[in-house]
Formats: structure tokens, C-alpha cells, sequence
């Protein structure tokens, strides 16, 4: 899952630092841009109505509280990036998704980015798993295209090059594209939980805590969850 993102931060070296981090371990976070204080960021949410929002608090202009008055009206997720502890109690009662003091330390900009993504899937999917998925997809096979139900997908397993279809009714599809390309193509509710697995959020029956953590689908199979996608599966299904 892809998000858009901006930077709001009158220091130079923490912009760069904190979009430095995010490009190189989070390349489906897409920055589109950054803003130094709180009136040029205010114009830059406004233009370019990101996803996500990284947010100082003490700013030449102003706060980043004054900067979430003026932006009161557009939907954005925001995920304060502050050297003071003092403001913690007041950004979570606007609504902060998290809170992060500087230097930020990479597992806690992995959770909070893990939080953002699940928020944004819960957005974009109904709570209701029976209508999670909808429609069919043509799978391109070497001897045949198969149309199947979309909400008969358990998961997909990348094979290389190619790509593995577990359906509900036991069969297997190999199908010549990479998972990649699936994970663009299908519903948001299609969630990647490893490098090699794309899961049908409708069809998890479990999370399994032990043995490093996997995921119990509803055929009965199991799929690992990578240690970088933990706290995002978790966040989500809870």
C-alpha cells in the first residue's frame, strides 16, 4: 500500500534526515514535498492534500497545533516529529496518529508508518468482510485465462516471476506475473504481509503470536508475517 506524505519542519537538517529515512526503508511512502513553518505548510497541504503528515510543533511562524486550526477541514493523518515530550497529551487530542521525539529512532517511525497504513486501509475498505471484495479478475495462465471471484482468493505466493493463486474452492493458480503487479492491481484489501504473500484480509481467520508470528487463513493454510510488516498486521486486524 502506497501513501502520500509531506514534511513540515523549520529545520533544514531534521527535513532531510527524516526524509532521508522514510526513502531509503519506505519506498511506499511517496514525500511530496516539504514546507518550513506553519503558513507555507498550511498552502502545501492544501495543494498537494497528502495522505500523511509529519509535523514539528515549534515553528518560526507559529505551532504545528495552529497549522492543524488552519488545515481544520482537510482529511489528513498526522504524526508529530518533535524534540519536546511536553505537547504529547495536547497532539493526541487533535487527533494525533502518533508521536515521535527526535532524533526519531527507525522502529518507532516503522510503527507509526504501520499505523498510518492500517488507518488508511480501514478507511478504504468496509468493516464487513462480505463486502470487502467484489467482481472477478482474468488470470493469464500458459494454457488458459481464468476468471475468478475476487472473494474467493485466499492469497497469493510469489514463485518468482510468477504467481501462485490459493482459491477457497482448493485450486491453485499459477499465473505469469510477478506479485508485484497483483498488489497494484487488486482491492485494498489485498494486504502484503511478506515479501513473498499477498493475503485477502477477508479470508484471515487468525494471527498467531508464536513462533515469530503468522497469519491462520480460513483454508486452513498459514502464511508468515514478516518482521517489518508486524505491527502493521496486528494494528490492522485489531
Amino acid at each position: 500500500m502506497s501513501l502520500t506524505a509531506i514534511i513540515i519542519d523549520d529545520m533544514n537538517l531534521a527535513i532531510a534526515s527524516l526524509k532521508a529515512d522514510i526513502e531509503d526503508s519506505f519506498p511506499e511512502v511517496n514525500i511530496l514535498g516539504t514546507a518550513e513553518g506553519v503558513m507555507e505548510g498550511a498552502k502545501l497541504i492544501k495543494k498537494l492534500k497528502p495522505q500523511l503528515l509529519f509535523l514539528d510543533i515549534h515553528m518560526g511562524d507559529g505551532d504545528g497545533f495552529d497549522l492543524l486550526e488552519i488545515i481544520e477541514d482537510e482529511k489528513v493523518m498526522v504524526i508529530f516529529t518533535t524534540a519536546s515530550k511536553e505537547h504529547a497529551v495536547k497532539a493526541f487530542r487533535f487527533k494525533a496518529l502518533d508521536y515521535l521525539l527526535k532524533p526519531v529512532a527507525a522502529e518507532q517511525l516503522e510503527q507509526a508508518i504501520s499505523k498510518a497504513k492500517a488507518a488508511l486501509l480501514k478507511t478504504q475498505v468496509s468493516t464487513d468482510d462480505a463486502a470487502l471484495v467484489t467482481g472477478t479478475i482474468a488470470l493469464n495462465t500458459q494454457e488458459e485465462i481464468r476468471i475468478v471471484e475476487i472473494d474467493q482468493i485466499i492469497r497469493l505466493e510469489a514463485m518468482g516471476n510468477y504467481t501462485t493463486f490459493y482459491s477457497a474452492d482448493g485450486n491453485k493458480i499459477l499465473v505469469t506475473k510477478t506479485l508485484k503487479e497483483f498488489e497494484t492491481s487488486l482491492p485494498a484489501s489485498f494486504i502484503r504481509v511478506h515479501q513473498s504473500h499477498l493475503v485477502n484480509r477477508a479470508q484471515i481467520k487468525a494471527y498467531i503470536k508464536t513462533e515469530g508470528g503468522y497469519l491462520r487463513m480460513k483454508d486452513g493454510s498459514d502464511v508468515p508475517v514478516s518482521t517489518r510488516k508486524k505491527s502493521y498486521v496486528m494494528d490492522l486486524l485489531k
